[in-house]
């Protein structure tokens, strides 16, 4: 008979239009950005000079932008730790982070993906967006004359991290009746039944070349641990933990 672990519940919110105001909240399938909040965040990091918000409209991707350094979905937790719990995600929207320091150097590990937008995704695989969602893109500019190393890149991915955590506070609120769908997912241990292990092989080389375990938040940054710092040593997750966003490639 199978033993229940851990209990995981995501409900999703759809969103249909994102719109640059004064409050972030989510209301009526519309994602509202206080965009304000961007000063703040520069202010805090001494190796940022600047942060530029934007909101990229399905198939309207035929843009410039620097390097992409990730593509991250809009998720958070309203009820427990990562795998397990309550999960709220948001669905046709997600945040796009690319830089680029003041002397014009890409922020890339092993080839840049500076240029028109449209001409550097493939739409609708496992970490990219469709081209029906918008893109929130944040734009980040590092001061210049300074080396190329894994503090210059993470100080990018934890000012977008920080500005996401905007929006998953706003989206801890939503009542679970307006959530367009949920599914609900359970570990389970059965001494009958064959054990089975996936083995999966993450990057940890360098600066851009890192994962993320464990943070506070789905696909987070904060409060997580790079597996450059842990030296790669094995880590055992379960499938709800994986399903829950517990390894953040930055990539």
């Amino acid at each position: 008979m199978d033993k229940i672990l851990r209990r995981l519940l995501i409900r999703a919110f759809h969103i249909e239009n994102v719109k640059l105001e004064k409050k972030t909240q989510i209301k009526n399938n519309t994602l509202y950005i206080d965009s304000s909040v961007i000063e703040e965040i520069v202010s805090k990091e001494a190796l940022i000079s600047k942060i530029e918000l934007n909101i990229v409209r399905p198939f309207e991707t035929k843009i410039n932008t620097n390097t992409i350094m990730d593509f991250i979905p809009i998720s958070t937790k309203v009820l427990g730790s990562v795998g397990e719990g309550v999960t709220h995600t948001l669905t046709g929207v997600c945040c796009m982070l690319t830089g680029c320091d003041e002397d014009g150097r890409q922020m890339h590990e092993f080839g840049s993906s500076e240029g028109i937008l449209k001409e550097h995704i493939v739409f609708g695989r496992a970490g990219t967006p469709k081209e029906t969602d918008f893109i929130v893109h944040i734009d980040v500019r590092l001061k210049g004359g300074l080396p190329f190393d894994r503090e210059l890149s993470t100080s990018a991915f934890r000012a977008c991290d920080t500005f996401i955590q905007t929006i998953r506070e706003s989206l801890k609120t939503n009542e679970a009746k307006e959530a367009t769908e949920a599914h609900e997912f359970f570990d389970k241990f059965d001494l009958n039944k064959k054990k089975v292990a996936l083995i999966k092989q993450v990057a940890g080389q360098g600066a851009m070349y890192d994962n993320q375990l464990f943070s506070k938040e789905p696909s987070g940054f904060a409060g997580g641990m790079s597996i450059i710092n842990i030296q790669n040593v094995p880590i055992i997750i379960s499938p709800n933990e994986y399903r829950d966003g517990a390894i953040r490639a930055m990539t």
